[in-house]
């Protein structure tokens, strides 16, 4: 439960140090949330300065060296506040992290094992030696894995480690769905109607859910973030999501138990946690300094009185999906390029990326947790739209290998790709992007149900207003040109032009979304004039076309895009408003013949069933000659920590396999052909 650190927080901070009945702690917490939740003023301004302005006190002793039992951003997170506090790190890491950044951070690494996290960062035998290996005085086990494991918690206990977290007691009653919704009840607390003992077998599963009333969520006791959730409507949907929670919860949390609960459809999503970041943007706190503090045995600074909500902040999380794929299909790659806007004001940014790090598909594929804050919510979001903007993440340059799209790579190695390549690093801003300036996001009016609702045919990025494409296409045909006229100069050597250096107007001719747009472009220094389909715009920058932000005003109005990729057949993919625009630009003259060009048919995928995605096979359910009905499960990739069954497109007989269980896939890998 990723609140249960805020929630203890924010109890120990109102002087709530004691052990308290349940009923009194479950009310105390949701008294306070009604209370103080909503309010901020001028007077909070000036205590959260004040607050902001604490720092550490080398006088104050704590620990010589902490380990921190996790990994990617949060590690880095708890290892900043540890330099800033003059305390040694332990990073440990699996054999695939080694050279991930907080391993670099970190004055020491140690390897806890290989790839999967139940033989790494799970494995609580190696962590102990890695603690006694590095004499690490006590743990911060950051948030997931085994921060809420209580047998780990013993173990410390047992060595006089200090684990700088809840206690056991702590960690059974609100670290277990099982266990806090018992004690919540045991509070009369209303809690969502369900089966809230441990469900031993899809058979129970299904009575249970059927007892319940469909629809139900299977949930994995010891999760979060996701991870081992299921919605059944009916019985056949409630053994899958019996059979894939389990699986996906003994990997991600070493804990197979489930509950089943009633499915609550379209309700209003509310936790109490704020989210840390989000937290310390608001209140000028560093929570970590003060967890390390209690766990030392230092009294807390402050009481509740003196931690106001000061201003409004919101975080996105940027993750290494395709948004374009089921809302967020995972990939995999290594980022060549990584820029965050944190040069931006008002911007913060917790990750555990630099470029050439490699996003893994053994866990989470989150780049970074993106955090903007203002005076007030509608400020907080349009610096969060900037930040966006202005965040690079790249993998390897397609333009180099001379093809338009890493489809195009591994359709030629179909259908013996047996290299793994990867389609490359995939990002959900443009998603994002569009969420937060959505007409109902902005008004607060949404549910968990917010996708599907508005987008119910699926994500296809943002949908182009006339302007907008006037000035989509504007910058493309000024970025045409000035690259074309960047070409005509060669320091030191003359070079034969491609197209005459005296040329007034560029007549190009521009195809996007299949439609073609007549354009003609003239330029003054950095201004160019552009006539888009008989429209008039201005376009002014400093075009420099080494560096992967262009500042761009059109019109008096500012934009910031990225041109991803240019190529000498006119293709150039451009990143406009967070989504990938590909446009193909020509003069007219070369238009005019390319329609004489053949185009290339379709392929025929209706026979085949590749991987949407990286990952590994967990189970083959055919063979050869099997037949197979439309709709019919034929295998189940995992992929960072989420299991997917594959199914037939069509019916048919199997022709043949080519993969088994335990086998590496990529996505695009064909998986099995039908006759």
């Amino acid at each position: 439960m990723a609140g249960l650190w805020a929630g203890i927080v924010a109890l120990v901070a109102a002087g709530r140090r004691g052990r308290q009945p349940p009923q009194q702690l479950m009310r105390s917490a949701a008294l306070w949330t009604l209370k103080h939740g909503p309010q901020y003023s001028r007077q909070c301004s000036i205590v959260s300065r004040t607050l902001s302005s604490v720092g550490y006190n080398p006088n104050e002793k704590t620990f010589d060296k902490i380990l921190i039992a996790n990994r990617g951003e949060i590690a880095c997170r708890i290892i900043k506040t540890c330099k800033k506090m003059g305390i040694k790190t332990v990073a440990i890491h699996s054999d695939v992290d080694a050279s991930s950044v907080h391993v670099k951070m970190a004055d020491e690494a140690v390897c806890v094992g290989p790839a999967p996290t139940s033989k790494s960062y799970l494995n609580m035998d190696a962590i102990m030696e890695a603690i006694k290996k590095t004499r690490a005085q006590a743990v911060h086990p950051g948030y997931g894995f085994l921060s809420e494991n209580k047998e780990f918690a013993r173990c410390l206990a047992e060595e006089d480690v200090t684990f700088i977290g809840p206690d056991t007691h702590a960690i059974q009653a609100m670290g277990d769905k099982i266990e806090s919704k018992l004690l919540a009840k045991k509070a009369k607390v209303n809690t969502i109607p369900g089966f809230d003992g441990v469900v031993k077998d899809a058979d129970e599963a299904v009575r249970i859910a059927r007892e319940i009333g469909y629809p139900v969520m299977i949930k994995a006791s010891a999760g979060g973030g996701g991870k081992g959730m299921r919605i059944a409507w009916d019985d056949e949907e409630t053994r899958d999501g019996f059979r894939f929670s389990s699986q996906e919860a003994a990997s991600s949390f070493g804990d197979d138990r489930l509950l089943i609960e009633k499915f609550i459809d379209n309700p209003r999503h509310i936790e109490i946690q704020v989210e840390h970041p989000v937290t310390e943007c608001v209140t000028g706190l560093d929570l970590v300094q003060e967890m390390i503090r209690v766990a030392k045995g230092y009294p807390l600074r402050h009481t509740q009185a003196d931690i106001p909500i000061n201003g409004w902040a919101v975080e996105c999380r940027v993750y290494a999906e395709d948004p374009y794929k089921s809302f967020g299909l995972p990939s995999v790659g290594r980022l060549s390029q990584y820029q965050e806007p944190i040069h931006l004001p008002g911007v913060r940014v917790d990750s555990g990326i630099q470029p050439g790090s490699d996003i893994s598909i053994y866990y989470d594929p989150m780049i970074s947790k993106l955090i903007t804050y203002g005076s007030d919510r509608t400020e907080a979001l349009k610096r969060m739209e900037a930040a966006l903007d202005n965040y690079v993440i790249r993998d390897i340059m397609l333009s180099w290998l001379g093809f338009n799209s890493w489809a195009e790579v591994i359709l030629l190695l179909q259908p013996h790709n047996k290299m793994g390549l990867q389609a490359g690093v995939t990002h959900n801003i443009a998603l994002l992007r569009e969420v937060i300036i959505n007409s109902r996001f902005v008004k607060g009016d949404f549910s968990t149900k917010f996708l599907s609702d508005v987008y119910p045919d699926g994500f296809k990025g943002h949908t182009l207003t006339e302007s907008e494409k006037n000035q989509l296409l504007a910058v493309a045909s000024s970025l045409f040109v000035a690259s074309q006229l960047r070409a005509q100069h060669f320091q030191g050597h003359s070079r034969v032009p491609v197209i005459k250096p005296d040329m007034g107007k560029w007549e190009l001719s521009i195809k996007l979304h299949d439609e073609e747009h007549s354009v003609v472009t003239s330029h003054h220094g950095p201004a160019f004039s552009v006539d888009v389909d008989g429209s008039k715009l201005n376009v002014t920058s400093t075009w420099n076309l080494a560096l992967p932000l262009l500042s761009v005003n059109i019109d008096g109005t500012q934009r910031t895009v990225q041109c991803l990729s240019r190529e000498a057949g006119g293709n150039m993919s451009i990143q406009f408003l967070g989504t990938v625009y590909k446009v193909r630009i020509l003069t007219r003259l070369a238009a005019e013949l390319n329609k004489f060009m053949l185009d290339k048919g379709a392929e025929d995928t209706s026979s085949t069933l590749c991987s949407p995605m990286p990952g590994v096979v967990v189970a083959i359910s055919v063979k050869p000659g099997d037949m197979v009905a439309e709709g019919q499960e034929i295998c189940v990739i995992e992929a960072m920590k989420m299991q997917n069954s594959m199914t037939a497109g069509k019916t048919g007989k199997v022709k043949s396999v080519h993969c088994k269980a335990g086998d590496t896939v990529g996505e695009g890998d064909l998986l099995v052909e039908l006759e």
